[in-house]
């Protein structure tokens, strides 16, 4: 070979050189490729050409723990970084911040930069992470900004994280917090909600605590409290009745007020209860004097016993109501909270949110049902609730005070 062709061949080899410098991914490309390999820590990828990649096993990996991926399959993802001197090239996640090496851990520290890193156990007060094949330790306190009671359950999900403490020797000492980074995404959100957030708003949230007296609601960086009367129409005795944690919940704000506690500067109170229908509205509709109803006794008094019959509307039944021509000296002789009855109705009065129920099949005649007191004839035309034997209020939604009073009127 001649010095002439000598020189056309390294130049032909140069050219393929700086091209294929030229087609290296950049770091923040979409790259596509094949699954070659999966080791203990990390997924080798075959880019095309020389190129090869390489990506945490935590990317992978669903919140169970279970990998995504096999070998044979297309993998595409993020270009993180590219090594100068080998060309090889690091895959990341989602955010793209998969960093390899001490020096980019240290730029990322310096930077506040947040790093990827999968949580692969629970160590003595907190979490053991592995970032970029390095060891790092968030502490319980750090791992979410709500406290966390089994920690174990993180094992295996893979989050951003902050490092707050970065120590160089044979090994790296690394210190990360992921809470850190959710105060500063909620910070930002709660300062886009500020225009959106006044008395009367109905916004969107989800539920993130429930205690005996109520749920906390996080609104998007800011957090209100439902209280449990203000959760449903009907009462209930606790929120997980009616709620659960991780739920997505429509509310309307009730009031904003001012604490002092930086913290925690306002108290915000919440209602799910002012977003349902009125049952009311059109109860004259829906329950005619003379019509058969079904309903759940909700609980006894000793003038008579409260009928659930629909969400939000309670109907009363009389004691006179309640004997079948027999005197009753309590409701609970003949029934019992939680039990399920076919009632009929006697009068609806929406305007005073009541309805008056007989446990009888038949009323009676029309002019009957005008006066709750007046004697009332049962199936088969057994005589009921003579005035001579039992005084009897003219309105039976009454209260046992209401009773009471009466009975000291016609005393005196």
């Amino acid at each position: 070979m001649t010095d002439e062709s000598e020189f056309e061949a390294l130049l032909r080899e140069l050219e393929k050189t700086e091209q294929a410098v030229a087609e290296r991914p950049k770091p923040g490309d979409r790259v596509k490729g094949q699954v070659i390999a999966i080791g203990e820590e990390q997924v080798f990828v075959d880019l095309g050409g020389k190129a090869e990649g390489a990506i945490d096993i935590g990317n992978l990996k669903d919140k169970a723990g279970n990998l995504s991926v096999a070998v044979g399959d297309e993998l595409e993802a993020t270009v993180a970084a590219v090594d100068a001197d080998t060309g090889a090239v690091s895959l990341g996640g989602k955010h793209g911040k998969q960093l390899h090496g001490a020096e980019e851990l240290e730029a990322a520290y310096q930077q506040g930069l947040p790093v990827e890193g999968s949580i692969t156990g629970t160590t003595k007060g907190g979490l053991e992470v592995r970032i970029a094949g390095h060891r790092a330790f968030c502490p319980a306190s750090q791992a979410d900004i709500r406290f966390v009671e089994d920690l174990s359950s993180m094992v295996g999900q893979h989050h951003a994280f902050r490092i707050t403490k970065l120590e160089a020797g044979k090994r790296l000492n690394l210190v990360v917090s992921r809470r850190a980074l959710l105060e500063a995404e909620r910070a930002a959100q709660a300062e886009a909600l500020k225009e959106q957030l006044q008395e009367g708003a109905v916004l969107n949230g989800k539920v993130v605590g429930l205690k005996d007296f109520g749920a906390f609601v996080d609104l998007g960086g800011v957090e209100g409290m439902v209280h449990i009367s203000e959760m449903s129409l009907t009462r209930i005795r606790h929120p997980e009745e009616v709620l659960s944690l991780g739920q997505d919940v429509e509310v309307q704000v009730l009031r904003i007020e001012d604490t002092g506690n930086p913290k925690r500067p306002q108290k915000i109170a919440l209602s799910i209860r002012a977003l349902a229908k009125d049952p009311w509205s059109d109860v004259t509709a829906r329950y005619a004097p003379g019509s058969r109803v079904d309903g759940r006794v909700t609980r006894t008094q000793p003038f008579g016993a409260f009928v659930e019959l629909e969400p939000g509307l309670e109907g009363m039944i009389h004691i006179s109501e309640l004997g079948a021509g027999r005197r009753l000296n309590h409701p609970d002789e003949v029934l019992s909270t939680g039990q399920q009855v076919t009632a009929t109705v006697l009068k609806v009065e929406p305007e005073r949110k009541r309805i008056g129920l007989s446990l009888a099949e038949e009323t009676g005649a029309p002019e009957a049902q005008d006066d709750y007191g007046q004697e009332r004839r049962g199936k088969g035309g057994g005589r009921r609730g003579r005035r001579d034997e039992a005084p009897e209020p003219d309105d039976r939604m009454g209260t046992f005070g209401d009773l009471l009073k009466e009975q000291m009127g016609r005393d005196e």
